[in-house]
Order: C-alpha cells, then structure tokens, then sequence
C-alpha cells in the first residue's frame, strides 16, 4: 500500500471518528438526541453559562458541531467545517478553562482535542477519500481556508469575550447581594 493511500485512509479515519463525535455532540443540542437537552434544555444551559441570549446561542453551537461534524466526516467543505467546529469548541473550551486542563476534573482536554483536531483537517485537507476530491475542491481552496478561519476565529473571540464580560458582571451582581444581606 503505497504512502499516499495510507495518508488518504488515515484521513479518512481521522474525519469519520472526529466528524461522528462532533455531530451526535451539537446532535444532543440541536435534537435532544444522545440524552441531550434539545433545543429548550440547551438553550437554558447555555444561559446558565453566560452565552446569552441562550437560544440563538445553543443554535451556533449545535450547528457548528453537528453541521462542522457531518462536513468534516464527509470530507465535503473541509475548511469551513474544521473551522467552524474548531470555533464552536473555543465556546466550550472557555467554559471548561477554570477547572484546568484534564477532563476528569472537568477541565478542557476533550473539546480542546475536538477542537485542535478539526482545525488540522480543515488545514490539511480531506484527502482523495472525500466529497471535496469528488468535487475536484471546490470548497477546499486556499481562500476557503483563509475566509472560514479567519471568520471563525474572531466569532469565536466575540462569543468568548462577551460570554466572559457576562460570567463577570454575574459574579459582581452576586458578590454585591452577598454584601447587601
């Protein structure tokens, strides 16, 4: 089996592995599939947590996990899936920071990893076994790479910054009728 081959296979694991964990993870927020909460309970979630408003918040999410997820498996749109997933777990990574990395402690290693590595397929490609070889990759050109990443990457910021203004106007609020009682 020749080098190239073995690359295009591994690819190919790669997105399918990584693409079905991020497509029944934004299925859980979107559908309520897999136990999730579904629109309602993730929205709420997602309030709870400082994404406000919630619901159009649990919709970016779903879809950027279920919508990148479904993409990078099918190897069709390769950059804008990766970063689309990839800003879609900055989201949750900020979450996660403040109990450290490893995830047992609920900390950020698990959307870390899913984020990093759908970031790395939307910048290496999705091999020849994909829909956007197929399509002789139309959607998989330097300035998709350029435009996908580079919107994804300053959402992101917005969504963190403006989520993390929130947690610590909550914080103030609550320290302050701490003090008033």
């Amino acid at each position: 089996m020749g080098c190239a081959y073995r690359t295009d296979i591994g690819l190919l694991a790669l997105r399918l592995g990584a693409g079905s964990v991020l497509f029944a993870h934004g299925a859980q927020k979107l559908f309520g599939w897999f136990g999730g909460g579904g629109l309602a309970g993730t929205a709420g979630a997602m309030e709870h947590m400082g994404f406000r408003p919630g619901k159009p918040a649990a919709v970016a999410a779903g879809l950027g996990e279920a919508g990148g997820g479904a993409l990078l498996a099918l190897g069709l749109a390769t950059p804008a899936a990766g970063a689309a997933a990839a800003g879609a777990m900055a989201g949750a990574v900020s979450v996660h920071a403040p109990a450290g990395f490893f995830a047992m402690s609920g900390g950020f290693e698990h959307p870390a990893l899913l984020g990093w590595t759908a970031a790395a397929l939307g910048l290496a490609g999705p091999g020849r076994l994909s829909l956007d070889h197929l399509s002789d990759h139309c959607l998989n050109r330097p300035w998709v790479i350029a435009a996908a990443f580079s919107a994804a990457a300053l959402s992101a910021a917005a969504v963190v910054t403006t989520r993390n203004r929130a947690v610590a106007n909550d914080s103030r609020e609550a320290a302050t009728s701490e003090d008033a009682t």
